[in-house]
């Protein structure tokens, strides 16, 4: 049975927890999905989702944790949205903690501040259909490595990037109804079939 933690630091945790308790069953996988705090519980997991929040603020905790290197060593696999993606990324706009996960450049808060906040049906590379980005002080990647893939953009603004076994969203998908993105993250990410 495969173990999904999220990252219980700071940000939306019971809103991850949810969606992917729901996609889980939806898809019908045998899997359990629970908070994790420490380095221990994230090396017991097979996949990580890094929630919303303030990046320097979970990126500080998670070094000062040893969560990063628990990640790296067992080569486990991340879903990171909107502070997630910016600490997934090896470069940002401010000095702050990253995981280096994935090679891009990311602009915090890229999209504005909270009252900037808005939301748009995007059209991403992995889905057939429109997903309903939620963006909340959202970063986005202005660079990517040559090995890193973009699968959503607003104009010239990376939205969405996969990389080897991480996924970064600038947008929050666990505020809407729909769970394609967790549903990607389980499947080809993590790997783990219906």
């Amino acid at each position: 049975m495969i173990k999904i933690g999220v990252l219980d630091l700071q940000g939306d945790i019971s809103e991850h927890l949810e969606m992917t308790r729901k996609t889980i069953m939806k898809m019908n996988l045998e899997a359990e999905v629970l908070k994790v705090k420490t380095a221990k519980e994230v090396a017991e997991c097979q996949g990580i989702i890094i929630s919303g929040g303030e990046s320097t603020v979970i990126g500080r905790l998670i070094q000062e944790n040893g969560i990063d290197h628990a990640i790296k060593s067992n080569n486990i696999s991340v879903l990171g949205t909107c502070a997630g993606m910016v600490l997934l990324s090896e470069q940002t706009d401010y000095d702050q903690p990253l995981l280096g996960l994935i090679p891009m450049k990311v602009k915090r808060n890229g999209f504005g501040r909270q009252k900037a906040s808005f939301e748009a049906e995007l059209n991403l590379k992995i889905m057939n259909n429109h997903y309903p980005g939620v963006f909340i002080r959202a970063p986005y990647a202005f660079q990517l490595g040559s090995k890193a893939t973009p699968i959503g953009k607003i104009h010239d603004k990376i939205i969405a990037v996969a990389h080897e076994n991480y996924l970064a969203t600038s947008f929050h998908p666990e505020l809407t109804e729909d769970t394609r993105i967790h549903e990607y993250f389980i499947k080809e990410v993590l790997n783990c079939v219906e």
